[in-house]
């Protein structure tokens, strides 16, 4: 090494501490990472087989009582991730067990929640006292900063998952949490009585909306079943998402909460979709059927009812209905955020 190669080192070596004393960095070092040509999610695509889930949930049943855990929830980490709690890179999703008898007490958060009802009868879950009873197939809204708690006065355990925009909110540093003062936050209605008000073409015309999630706590499973029913007589099928119905707010059109998108989709037996992708995260779970899902470049996921599988964005994707029954499924993801921020984007092959 000649002396200018020795000074132009020590000259280099000199900079850099300059810029870490004065926390400063070059960007042309790391420019095509910080501003990549397409989105590079962490998250993997993966599948959380509900005959396992089943059985864990179930023996953390006999661990722990709902009152000493509050709330008795497997976490479904994407193996991707590095063991954060998240499912997809801004989603998080867990399973629930509630037992009869058990009240998982009250508490509110800024986190935006929902329940996908999997297994059982007789639970119910709470929302500023509005109760929503639970059945296979219903959607429950949780908006943010809402008491509530969930209950159980039948005769089996009951499963659910749990959907929630918490490593959105944690990024945002927004996170709020606090307990309230009993197990259960006072009851004063039925959910039906909202969706009875609620669920028509038809609305009161004085009515305005006054928050930004759906009135509407609990869609029945049944009454989006029907839906997808009639679309498939009209021959409303999307090459690309197969029959889909989104859950709306009644009185603005748009998604029942304004960081969590929830819808079901049907795809006729032996009939497929086209490879389809968009920049949001997607969490699906199957109801009906034994649907095929081919993730480009990470494998095909048969699955079997109440299995749960992640799809990372920006990643192609396509489903197989299966053969002699037509496959329900519910899907959750981000994209309301990313259609807020003008940040949606996606691709039909």
């Amino acid at each position: 090494m000649n002396a200018n190669t020795g000074a132009t080192l020590s000259q280099a070596s000199a900079q850099q501490m300059a810029w870490k004393t004065e926390n400063v960095a070059p960007l042309w070092t790391v420019l095509k990472g910080l501003v990549p040509a397409e989105p590079r999610p962490q998250a993997i695509a993966y599948a959380w087989r509900w005959r396992k889930m089943r059985e864990l949930l179930l023996h953390a049943g006999e661990t722990i009582s709902a009152a000493e855990a509050e709330r008795r929830v497997l976490m479904l980490n994407n193996p991707g991730l590095d063991g954060k709690p998240h499912i997809t890179d801004t989603l998080y999703a867990g399973l629930q067990l509630i037992l009869p008898g058990e009240i998982a007490r009250a508490h509110r958060h800024t986190q935006a929640a929902l329940r996908f009802v999997l297994e059982g009868s007789g639970a119910y879950t709470a929302v500023n006292g509005v109760r929503a009873d639970m059945h296979r197939g219903d959607y429950i809204v949780t908006p943010p900063w809402t008491w509530h708690h969930h209950g159980h006065d039948g005769s089996e355990p009951v499963m659910w998952l749990d959907g929630l925009d918490l490593p959105i909110v944690n990024f945002l540093r927004a996170g709020f949490r606090e307990e309230y003062e009993s197990e259960e936050f006072p009851h004063s209605c039925q959910a039906n009585k909202l969706w009875d008000k609620y669920s028509g073409t038809l609305l009161p015309i004085n009515t305005e909306p006054t928050s930004l999630c759906s009135p509407v706590f609990s869609y029945p499973y049944e009454r989006s079943r029907e839906a997808l029913e009639r679309l498939k007589k009209h021959d409303e099928c999307d090459p690309h998402l197969g029959v889909n119905v989104r859950y709306a707010h009644p009185l603005t059109g748009g998604w029942t909460m304004p960081t969590i998108a929830a819808s079901m989709r049907l795809i006729p037996a032996g009939w497929g979709t086209r490879l389809y992708r968009s920049v949001e995260g997607t969490v699906l779970t199957v109801l009906e059927g034994c649907p095929t899902v081919e993730i480009e470049g990470q494998g095909s996921f048969e699955l079997e009812p109440n299995d749960v599988l992640a799809v990372p964005g920006w990643t192609s994707w396509r489903v197989q209905g299966g053969v002699g029954r037509d496959a329900v499924f519910f899907a959750f993801s981000d994209r309301p955020v990313f259609e807020k921020l003008g940040l949606y984007r996606e691709a039909r092959a």
